[in-house]
């Protein structure tokens, strides 16, 4: 994991998941629906799923907007020297502890400032790989997240990350998907819609 990408750090965390932060010169590498990671040592580290990045403003860019002409070069150094991160809201599906991975919430949330990594593809396979899909709960469980749009973001990425076992992994996790929906048609439809997008 030495090649690991940083793609921010943790502004704030509970339970169920944490919002971390970044420049805008970090943007270009974590994606919504992408699995990161936070390590907190002794062989425990935090998965979640980005399911959301925002941008807030700030005084400057309310005044910016409004004038009629910005230079490429205020424009740069807004976005270079940007004061206000940009933030990724994270949703916590499982952690690892001592090598073995748990598709539950983690017993303790990642503190202020740890560092938070985008997944390799070995990771995101490995994570994805463990138990039954099991963290596809929390995703269906949360209210605040847009469900089908983040688990069709998020199997495309990990199919991705499958390789050569691509195909079947995704069939068993859209059949997986199906199973827990069965009694929720309304879900089950906006999220075989979404994924209709991937096919």
């Amino acid at each position: 994991m030495s090649n690991s990408i940083e793609i921010g750090r943790l502004l704030s965390a509970g339970t169920t998941g944490f919002i971390a932060g970044c420049r805008v010169s970090q943007l270009t590498v974590p994606a919504f629906g992408a699995l990161v990671r936070a390590p907190l040592g002794e062989g425990y580290q935090v998965y979640g799923l980005i399911h959301d990045i925002h941008i807030d403003d700030d005084g400057l860019v309310r005044q910016l907007v409004t004038a009629d002409h910005v230079s490429d070069e205020v424009m740069r150094d807004n976005r270079e020297r940007r004061i206000v991160p940009v933030e990724m809201s994270v949703l916590a599906v499982g952690f690892e502890q001592d090598g073995k991975i748990h598709h539950l919430l983690p017993p303790r949330p990642p503190l202020s400032l740890d560092v938070i990594y985008l997944c390799e593809d070995k990771d995101l396979a490995r994570f994805t790989s463990a138990g039954r899909f099991g963290y596809f709960r929390h995703i269906l469980g949360s209210q605040e997240i847009p469900v089908g749009e983040v688990l069709a973001a998020h199997l495309e990425q990990a199919s991705k990350a499958h390789g050569a076992d691509s195909g079947k992994w995704k069939e068993k996790a859209v059949h997986e998907l199906i199973t827990l929906l069965r009694d929720d048609y309304p879900t089950l439809m906006s999220v075989l819609g979404a994924l209709s997008e991937i096919a």
